[in-house]
């Protein structure tokens, strides 16, 4: 099985440019997509990401 490290600090990052963009990059999904399947997500990480997708859901960033 492949495991996937994630940079420390890389879901607020996506989660700052995201916000201050409007815009989510394709690389940044695959991050996120990633950092969900990470077993050792932090608390704080997995509210950024929630926050993310509500942002997402109710129209406040786009694909």
């Amino acid at each position: 099985m492949i495991e996937i490290k994630l940079l420390p600090g890389a879901v607020g990052e996506i989660l700052a440019v995201t916000v201050d963009t409007g815009y989510i990059s394709l690389s940044d999904r695959y991050g996120l997509m990633a950092a969900i399947l990470d077993e050792s997500l932090e608390e704080e990480e997995t509210q950024a990401i929630n926050r993310l997708l509500h942002f997402v859901k109710r129209g406040r960033i786009k694909w």
